[in-house]
């Protein structure tokens, strides 16, 4: 008798990947899919479906090795899990980028086993992804290398430092509220639509800024969200008290941006959940700060000098000295994934401000079912 096999997804835009996908999937028994609903869409990626519920249902049935396809009953990054426990499969199945430790738990949990497939084109055929095929999701994501939180006021008028971003081509669809920059993303879209305009990279970014928040705004964006969006390759940000950087420095040259690439992996923690307080209990001191706007400048050195031990060092310390002044931002969960793979990686860090989102791997080896990304140069869209 054939093997259940579960896998959950939106699969908005159906292409040759999700077919990929699910032919692999099939391999392993009968493929049953569970396909997130229009507001799972609309929560998670903060955008409606290009295609409604019913219209992807139809699609995904209609797949030949899809043995059966339906709406999951549940909500947000886990809204599988009532028809999953209902149905109790042999199997569940994700791609690299839809593995969380989340969903490798609640498998222990039930005694499901759980498979996590390298993300691979067809033979013959490119990759494809439905980011790629939305010509809206040609702006770029952004991610902090190091010295997240000194892009606020109250952190860097303790000691100034600064925060090092690198612009991400969107090859991946990040979640909301993952420490991605998405919000400030949507905002670039009301203000610039589907590409970033031509023009001086500094002067677009702080006009982002200034257009993400307006007057009014009580709680202000960091100002690396937009200079990491609208400024390629990795900028260095240095701030003084203030909400826009008194000065930045930029690297554009390939050996560089090939350098940072090939070290960094993502493995997704899911999106960060609602009542997360990372505010709470903090202790942001001088000390605190200058220790975060040292390990920084390390970090920028030790990537001119393309140092990949003292670069992960670096890292590392960069986050240990963030959670010592905001130590909400390591839980439990996160400690968890930290041991896993402590040999493996030279540094770790959150993405953002924690409690969701990515840990970042700074790693010389390949990282097991870590996710890779793509830095955007100078030439980048």
């Amino acid at each position: 008798m054939a093997k259940t096999v579960f896998v959950s997804g939106c699969f908005d835009m159906l292409h040759s990947g999700h077919i990929e996908f699910f032919q692999q999937a099939a391999r392993y028994g009968d493929l049953v899919v569970a396909l997130g609903s229009d507001q799972t869409l609309f929560d998670l990626k903060g955008r409606v479906p290009y295609n409604n519920e019913q219209e992807r249902l139809f699609m995904v049935k209609n797949v030949a090795c899809v043995k059966d396809a339906f709406i999951s009953k549940g909500a947000g990054y886990m809204d599988f899990e009532p028809d999953l426990r209902q149905m109790m499969p042999d199997m569940f199945i994700v791609n690299e980028d839809g593995n969380t430790p989340a969903k490798q738990a609640l498998m222990d949990e039930l005694g499901v086993e759980y498979v996590v497939l390298h993300r691979e084109p067809h033979s013959g055929l490119a990759a494809r992804s439905t980011t790629a095929i939305r010509s809206e999701c040609r702006l770029p994501y952004r991610i902090d290398v190091a010295g997240g939180w000194l892009d606020q006021p109250w952190v860097s008028e303790k000691y100034p430092g600064a925060v090092i971003t690198v612009s991400l081509e969107p090859t991946i669809d990040f979640n909301e509220r993952s420490g991605m920059a998405s919000s400030t993303r949507r905002s670039a879209q009301e203000l610039w639509g589907n590409h970033l305009p031509i023009g001086d990279y500094e002067k677009n970014a702080k006009i982002l800024f200034c257009y993400d928040n307006p007057p009014g705004t009580k709680e202000i964006s960091g100002a690396q969200d937009s200079i990491g969006l609208a400024m390629p390759g990795l900028n260095y940000a240095y701030f003084e008290g203030g909400y826009w950087p008194t000065r930045i420095e930029s690297i554009y040259d390939e050996a560089s941006l090939d350098f940072v690439e090939s070290m960094f992996y993502l493995i997704p923690l899911g999106p960060r959940e609602d009542g997360f307080a990372v505010l709470s209990d903090t202790n942001i001191t001088r000390d605190g700060a200058k220790r975060l706007a040292d390990a920084t400048d390390g970090v920028w050195d030790a990537i001119k000098r393309q140092d990949a031990g003292d670069y992960g060092r670096r890292f590392l310390a960069s986050f240990e000295a963030q959670i010592a002044m905001f130590p909400n931002m390591m839980t439990p969960m996160v400690a968890r994934l930290i041991d896993k793979y402590r040999n493996q990686a030279l540094g770790w860090k959150l993405s953002g401000a924690g409690g969701g989102g990515y840990l970042t791997l700074v790693s010389e080896i390949p990282i097991e079912n870590g996710v890779r990304v793509v830095v955007r140069g100078r030439n980048g869209s």
